[in-house]
């Protein structure tokens, strides 16, 4: 089959690589219809490296058609059409019975000290091929995949498998009162759905943060107050004069490890990425670092007594982070890997009807074959072309 793979920075291609096939009785195999690229694969792309070996399939986003099951799956069926998390759950262990899914104590990747496996993400993951290729092997398929209707297009149910219960969590984890206000930094598509979200849920004012002209003019169609951050001086200052003088009353980082504006962050992540990667993972292990200067804004933005929810990716060891301010001011933080299953009943209600009410139609401004994978990466890590969010068609 062919599938896109990694052989270095910025250096993925698609390539033939063998069929999945059925290795656990509860192993599914899925034909792929849909997959998308995520803002987390640009991190693959970039920084995280060493943690990945020639020749790894890549993607965590897909969704498509059950081909096969084994004989511990009796919840599914060839031909059902399913949505694959992008973590890997068994939903029985003591974890997933707190619905800790991201957390899942069958799959967790212990040799590495992390949580449960991934598709598509390092060995710090599991390193389990993953959904960029024109089928995917899927573990645990007795619990995992969700299904869905036959209708619709892709994009309709396609977000289920990432972004759109990652931005539901990051809403969820924010806890903005009832008419409060909520801010977004970041308008990638974690960021689009959470201010749409937000908005849904609740908050009386949603205002979204970003410097790329589209990104802010797609979260204006839906209804977000935006601020272009490359035209403020000072981020915190100018979202604390908008509300009321104290800050908004939570605050979502849908940025994480590579946000821009952070020269000291990147030339250390740009250092380990030259070293072999033996010691470049030693390093990120013992003393890695990233570019904070959204987190430190959401921080300093955020009122006293608010919260700070924390959608974007973080994997440094060694951050520092302004705790006399963050503790004489009050602020709860809550963060994590999404536990996909924990949200999927509370969102499908929202995509079965006609009304779309958060705009999930409204996000991909790329649909692309498999085969031009590597100039959509490009492309998306550049944000050329008016690029939010990627579709890939194998």
């Amino acid at each position: 089959m062919k599938a896109l793979t990694w052989h270095g920075k910025r250096d993925v291609r698609v390539e033939d690589v063998p069929d999945p096939r059925i290795e656990e009785p509860t192993d599914a195999i899925v034909r792929i219809t849909s997959t998308a690229i995520c803002g987390s694969d640009l991190h693959l792309y970039e920084v995280l490296g060493p943690y990945l070996k020639p020749g790894d399939v890549l993607g965590h986003e897909p969704m498509g058609i059950v081909e096969e099951v084994g004989p511990g799956v009796t919840r599914l069926k060839r031909g059902d059409r399913v949505v694959v998390p992008f973590n890997i759950s068994c939903g029985s262990c003591w974890m997933c019975e707190r619905q800790l899914y991201a957390q899942c104590e069958t799959t967790q990747v212990t040799s590495q000290g992390k949580g449960a496996s991934l598709f598509g993400y390092t060995s710090l993951y599991g390193s389990v091929p993953g959904g960029q290729a024109e089928y995917l092997r899927v573990p645990q398929a007795q619990f995992g995949p969700i299904k869905i209707p036959d209708t619709g297009a892709d994009e309709r149910w396609l977000y289920l498998s990432d972004i759109l219960p990652t931005a539901w969590q990051a809403v969820k984890y924010a806890d903005t009162p009832p008419g409060g206000t909520l801010a977004v930094f970041g308008l990638g598509p974690v960021g689009q759905f959470s201010a749409r979200i937000g908005r849904h849920l609740g908050a009386g004012r949603v205002i979204g943060l970003d410097l790329v002209p589209e990104r802010l003019e797609m979260a204006r169609r839906h209804g977000i107050e935006v601020l272009d951050v490359s035209q403020l001086d000072d981020v915190p200052g100018a979202l604390i004069d908008l509300v009321d003088g104290r800050g908004p009353d939570a605050v979502i980082d849908a940025v994480g490890m590579e946000a821009h504006g952070a020269p000291l962050g990147k030339v250390a992540q740009t250092a380990a990425g030259l070293l072999p990667d033996k010691l470049a993972q030693a390093m990120t292990d013992k003393a890695g670092v990233d570019r904070l200067v959204v987190l430190h804004a959401a921080l300093k933005a955020v009122r006293r007594g608010g919260t700070v929810s924390i959608s974007g990716v973080y994997g440094g060891e060694q951050d520092p982070m302004p705790l006399m301010e963050m503790f004489d001011r009050g602020i709860q933080l809550r963060m994590g890997q999404c536990h996909v299953r924990r949200w999927v009943d509370e969102i499908i209600p929202l995509l079965e009807g006609d009304d779309d009410p958060l705009g999930v139609e409204d996000l991909r401004t790329h649909r692309l074959p498999l085969a031009q994978a590597p100039q959509a990466y490009e492309m998306f890590q550049k944000k050329e072309d008016g690029c939010v969010k990627v579709v890939l068609a194998p």
